[in-house]
């Protein structure tokens, strides 16, 4: 066992070490971080919307009239309909820190290139008329998660652009005594520029292509095979055993393996949360709300189930009192107590249903969903905070509460044989610190005559 440790070590600790310093997923992950907060509340409006109770639209509407509804999609639009843009805004101010260039003008550069990129042209149907026309305007599908993978493409390759331009030199200096806002904004000039003639120079060459823009190629060539591949089982799997892996070692997963996959789960939540605003079909099975949710509800491992058997079958002092204290931040999926307190990290007899649990987690979610029995989740943006059966009700109806309250009772049982294991031992080492502390307290020195 220790070989095999030690082995998964050398190979963990250089891969997540590159993946966590690596400037690119840094800039995307924390680029992503912009536009979160904004997405949930917009999620808040569409949930009072269409909240999952019958009759509750017909409720409201007698005090707000037939159309309530609609006057609350304006703020959902205002935010899911622009999640690229600010995707852009927040990945290209992010890797401009990191490359040391200004940010701001790197971030407007990046918008500006993202926009040049993009058609300006809407097709739409005139009533009583069978064929679509073309109309000037700024497209939505394009700014929403469709156009996802060429803003982040931009984003990066503008602001890298930029700063290259800016570190050789080729700025307008202005004298000193000048406002620093002014030097600032004339020594973004050329590099602006540039990147504005390259990404004109893009756009006109990809015009004469078959696809007509980037946009066409990049979500036919790319987007499309990335979202397929990300909503498989296989994958999933695969990238929730690496996360748990590098939590074993004391490595957050979550954002090592998440700045590469988290993005695609955006992209298959934001289609999502498309199909339920139109009332259609829902097209995706994985999305970051099955992952949220279903997956590692209590945080990686799943471990509100092992709280819950910490609670109520470990006899030892120091795993009970560990559970009491973990119990409340485990229910909002705060489970850093008892990884780093138990604990979790480098320790074996945990290993296995710490990696297990999460992985029969989302391979009996992924088969309740695609055989009908639990439906597929909305796409509304919930805070990962949510506690279990009020997020499986809000996302997926109350299928999916009941699907969680069983997968936990599933990874309680799962877990016990192993923590049974552990709190032995631990009871074993009290036993013999009780009888080290009553060999030390008896002294002939304190006996008197």
């Amino acid at each position: 066992m220790n070989k095999f440790m030690s082995s998964l070590e050398k190979v963990l600790m250089p891969l997540a070490e590159k993946i966590g310093q690596n400037k690119l997923l840094i800039a995307i992950r924390d680029g992503f971080l912009v536009s979160s907060p904004l997405l949930i509340i917009g999620s808040i409006f569409l949930l009072i919307a269409n909240f999952p109770i019958p009759g509750w639209t017909e409720f409201w509407a007698q005090f707000f009239g037939p159309d309530w509804t609609s006057n609350l999609s304006h703020p959902v639009a205002a935010t899911f309909d622009v999640m690229t843009l600010l995707a852009v805004f927040g990945i290209g101010y992010s890797y401009a820190k990191q490359t040391d260039v200004d940010p701001i003008a790197s971030a407007a550069v990046a918008m500006v290139a993202f926009f040049i990129l993009t058609p300006f042209s809407i097709g739409y149907t005139p009533e009583g008329a069978t064929e679509a026309v073309l109309v000037s305007g700024i497209p939505l599908g394009w700014m929403g998660s469709k156009g996802m993978f060429v803003g982040m493409i931009t984003a990066i390759t503008s602001v890298k652009l930029f700063g290259a331009v800016t570190k050789k030199g080729w700025v307008i200096k202005m004298p000193d005594g000048v406002p620093p806002t002014v030097a600032k904004s004339f020594a973004a000039l050329i590099p602006s520029a540039v990147v504005m003639v390259v990404y004109f120079i893009i756009n006109t060459l990809f015009g004469l292509t078959p696809y007509g823009s980037v946009h066409e190629f990049i979500y036919k060539f790319l987007q499309m095979p990335l979202l397929h591949l990300g909503n498989s089982l296989g994958a999933m799997v695969i990238a929730y055993i690496f996360l748990h892996f590098f939590w074993f070692f004391g490595i957050n997963g979550g954002s090592v393996v998440g700045a590469v996959y988290n993005p695609i789960l955006k992209i298959l939540s934001a289609e999502n949360l498309e199909a339920f605003k139109a009332g259609v079909e829902i097209p995706n099975i994985i999305t970051g709300q099955f992952q949220d949710m279903f997956a590692t509800f209590g945080g990686a491992g799943s471990t509100l189930s092992l709280l819950i058997a910490m609670v109520l079958i470990c006899k030892s002092k120091r795993i009970k009192s560990l559970g009491k204290l973990s119990v409340l931040p485990g229910i909002f999926g705060i489970n850093e107590p008892i990884i780093f307190g138990l604990p979790i990290m480098l320790n074996p007899i945990l290993l296995v249903p710490f990696v297990l649990i999460p992985t029969v987690n989302i391979i009996i979610t992924y088969f309740c969903m695609a055989s009908g029995l639990v439906p597929l989740t909305n796409g509304v943006q919930l805070p990962w905070t949510t506690p279990i059966i009020f997020s499986g009700f809000l996302t997926t109806g109350w299928q999916g509460a009941v699907l969680q309250v069983i997968l936990l009772i599933l990874g309680v049982f799962m877990y016990i044989p192993f923590i049974k294991m552990l709190d032995n031992q631990y009871l074993k080492e009290e036993e013999e610190n009780k009888e080290e502390d009553l060999d030390e307290d008896l002294s002939f020195d304190d006996l008197t005559f």
